[in-house]
């Protein structure tokens, strides 16, 4: 297992180049003037001038390369001597937003943690709605339980978050005023009033990334239990006696759980990129609202840096998948 994760990660290197290399390509090529939210009384060779500074004008490659150095290297030394407080960081080296003429990686770092808050209870509500859910939908095949179950997972998976996160603001915050419409992501909490008003700006968000994810994996780990409950062993274990929770929680739960854990890490990246629209819809200060106000702005840098870090959850994710794989089933040997 060592060895395959090792060359896993050795062949992600030249994989996340090439990435690099077309998310670099594909958002430069579009057009874009790091200039055009200047004032309009600044005189043109002044723009070119900054232009120049910049390196606009300068070849793809070489562009490119600069690029690359500055995200690879440059602004991770930047991180650790923010984190750690040691001097390691070469002085101005940093990836430039276009818009606000900050560095990019502490935009993105300034407003991580409310896309990990939003994004990360989302997926552990989703997993908690999902895995009950399919468990009793199989053990209960065709009841009236697995037939509502199965035409709500639908409705969840095939509506999309931009409409139920609408229809939640529409009936929740405006008709019924149980929660508010925008979150605030301003606020701080000191003590349990503070606390309430957090959980109810963070319920709506929450709930409809939550229900989105449940409705998929629920499909999954209903599949998955459905596939168990019919094998010989299931039917070895009744047999004995055992008694009919252990069958089921220990022996089948254990062996469905394989195929559902590996779609759980899969779909990580994926939930980040949903995240990007519920949080345009509720007004979440996260990284999902910094990429539409990039995008909307022309700000390449934003793009780029922002394009490449999902790119880069989406290899590492792969590889959590794979190597989970391999060691919740014996059965799987990668070396």
């Amino acid at each position: 297992m060592l060895t395959y994760t090792i060359r896993r990660l050795i062949l992600a290197i030249p994989t996340l180049l090439f990435i690099s290399f077309i998310i670099f390509l594909i958002v430069k090529l579009s057009p874009s003037d790091p200039t055009a939210g200047l004032p309009l009384t600044i005189p043109p060779e002044v723009r070119e001038q900054i232009r120049q500074s910049l390196g606009v004008n300068d070849p793809i490659l070489i562009q490119y390369f600069k690029w690359l150095k500055l995200m690879l290297w440059d602004e991770p030394l930047h991180l650790l001597e923010g984190w750690t407080g040691l001097n390691v960081a070469p002085d101005g080296a940093r990836i430039i937003s276009y818009q606000t003429r900050s560095p990019v990686m502490e935009l993105i770092m300034q407003r991580m943690p409310q896309t990990l808050w939003v994004v990360g209870t989302s997926y552990i509500v989703g997993i908690l709605i999902a895995l009950p859910l399919g468990i009793i939908s199989a053990y209960k095949q065709y009841s009236i339980f697995d037939q509502v179950g199965t035409f709500v997972s639908m409705v969840g998976f095939s509506v999309p978050t931009f409409f139920t996160g609408v229809l939640f603001i529409v009936i929740f915050a405006v008709n019924l005023g149980w929660f508010p419409s925008v979150y605030n992501t301003t606020h701080v909490v000191t003590d349990w009033p503070s606390f309430v008003v957090q959980v109810k700006q963070i319920i709506m968000p929450v709930m409809v990334l939550g229900l989105y994810n449940a409705s998929q994996i629920s499909r999954y780990m209903r599949a998955s239990m459905l596939d168990n409950l019919n094998q010989d062993y299931v039917r070895t274990a009744r047999a004995k006696g055992l008694n009919e929770k252990v069958v089921v929680l220990v022996h089948v739960l254990r062996n469905s759980m394989i195929p559902v854990v590996t779609v759980i890490a899969l779909n990580i990246p994926a939930v980040f990129g949903g995240a990007i629209i519920t949080e345009q819809v509720f007004k979440v200060n996260g990284i999902g609202q910094l990429l539409i106000i990039a995008i909307q702005g022309g700000d390449v840098p934003v793009v780029q840096t922002v394009s490449f870090i999902f790119a880069v959850l989406i290899v590492l994710f792969n590889l959590l998948a794979d190597v989970l794989y391999g060691v919740l089933d014996p059965r799987i040997r990668y070396d």
